[in-house]
């Protein structure tokens, strides 16, 4: 007997839908589709391709109403940010309509031969595994490049977005792509561990995709591993924002609490830990706390509510703990610390003070509506601070001196840094992170050619061979 996976809605706890996962027949069925499509969308031009990718970028736009209001229904971000989240896909499409013949171009490379080049050519089906916080934006920066390549992709995505997962089905089916090229796989929650070794292990599935935490990723990787398949993992992270003593701090104190508090603080890539500068770390905090308290929070289907329940109430109960722990270790609660409500999984946007090592806000992710505050004594103080931790994905710097930014950026580790700027995924710039992270890259041309086979090629007229060919491998 399959099981059965219920979306509910964190605002209310009510039940709004239930999909059935499939047999095993059925996923089955499923991957030998995808794979059938594949072998004969790799053969489709570049124009082809595009005419679909930019019809999927049209319905998004057509219905992004509707689109939005289920990713707020099922997951609970607030309307606004679902309305932008839908925004964002829609332009992402047509990101890779318009360049992914230039990124996927052969590249001539001048040699002895008469002609030497290398390809970008799809690699086969991907497997993608993505989670609930961006759940239409998470697939289509792996969907609109991958197929957009020629690959065909498998989705299996969190089960409380189910709906999206279905719907994202839906837009590429009604924009044109072949049938069964994409397909979202419902799988039972117990049997997650088993269907994902199973499908990495088949020989249809040519590579694997995780966006989610570091734990699962490393369960992910170790299974592509044993199959010598590719993987690419965007996971965790606790971004520093470091605010130096020179910042503008009126102005950066409303961006660190955009920062956070975007999606209910459900970002990997959100600051998480502000490492500021002692000399206005008073003055730092309070703003920040007037930033938080001006904050409103509410119903998510009400466009002027700007912070929402967080998605399950697992997330709540997991984000309590680590502010009550940190608060027993030392840390100081300035605002909020406690749940809202006798129903939904709504938690008060808090600020700790007094944050250090031992304490799970310094240590650990913390992936809801808290944002902790570590103080330091200078510019060498807080690079070591920004660089104590095993993530590595996202990091600003704040500072009225560019070149000082600058300087600073370079010394802590990560896959992203923004100068005096909110980190934030972008289709023009590769995407990923280092340490616990991951690795891999997402977007730009770097995105594109994660699932591609780099192909060399070498002609020659004359039966000769390549130079160096005897001298070594």
């Amino acid at each position: 007997m399959t099981g059965i996976l219920r979306s509910v809605d964190p605002a209310t706890g009510d039940e709004i839908a239930s999909h059935p996962a499939l047999t095993p027949a059925e996923l089955d069925a499923a991957v030998a589709a995808a794979d059938q499509a594949q072998r004969a969308w790799r053969d489709v031009s570049f124009d082809e391709r595009a005419l679909r990718l930019r019809a999927a970028a049209r319905l998004l736009a057509e219905r992004r109403d509707r689109y939005a209001t289920l990713i707020t229904r099922e997951m609970g971000k607030p309307i606004a940010e679902a309305r932008a989240e839908i925004d964002k896909c829609a332009l992402t499409c047509d990101f890779y309509v318009e360049k992914a013949t230039e990124f996927l171009a052969p590249e001539p490379v001048e040699t002895a031969a008469d002609d030497s080049f290398a390809t970008y050519e799809p690699l086969g089906v991907v497997l993608a595994i993505m989670p609930w916080n961006f759940p239409f934006w998470q697939v289509t920066r792996f969907a609109a490049p991958a197929l957009m390549a020629g690959n065909g992709g498998l989705l299996k995505h969190a089960p409380n977005v189910s709906g999206c997962a279905l719907a994202f089905q839906e837009v590429l089916g009604d924009a044109g792509f072949p049938d069964g090229l994409f397909r979202t796989l419902l799988v039972d929650e117990a049997t997650v561990a088993e269907t994902t070794a199973g499908l990495l292990a088949d020989p249809r599935i040519a590579a694997v995709t995780i966006t989610g935490s570091d734990r699962a990723g490393a369960h992910v990787a170790a299974a592509a591993g044993r199959a010598l398949k590719k993987s690419v993992l965007e996971l965790g992270g606790s971004d520093p924002f470091l605010v130096l003593a020179d910042a503008d701090l009126p102005a950066v104190a409303a961006q660190a609490a955009r920062s956070r508090f975007l999606n209910s603080g459900q970002s990997c890539l959100a600051a998480k830990r502000f490492v500021v500068e002692e000399a206005v770390a008073d003055e730092f905090e309070g703003r920040l706390v007037d930033a938080v308290e001006a904050l409103t929070v509410g119903n998510p289907l009400d466009p002027a509510t700007q912070v929402g329940p967080l998605a399950r109430a697992d997330l709540v109960d997991g984000i309590d703990r680590q502010v009550r722990e940190s608060v027993a270790k030392g840390a100081r609660v300035l605002t909020g610390g406690r749940r809202l409500g006798d129903r939904g999984c709504f938690y008060a946007p808090t600020v700790l003070a007094g944050v250090g090592p031992g304490m799970p806000a310094y240590d650990e992710e913390t992936f809801g509506p808290v944002a902790a505050v570590i103080r330091v004594t200078d510019e060498d103080h807080a690079i070591r601070v920004a660089n104590d931790t095993a993530y590595g994905l996202g990091a600003s710097v704040w500072t009225r001196d560019v070149e000082r930014g600058l300087r600073v950026a370079r010394q802590v580790q990560s896959g992203a840094v923004f100068v005096n700027a909110v980190v934030a995924s972008d289709p023009r710039l590769p995407f990923g992170g280092i340490k616990r992270s991951g690795y891999g890259r997402e977007l730009a041309a770097a995105g594109i050619r994660e699932f591609t086979n780099q192909r060399t090629w070498w002609v020659s007229g004359s039966a000769a061979p390549a130079p160096g060919a005897a001298l070594t491998e």
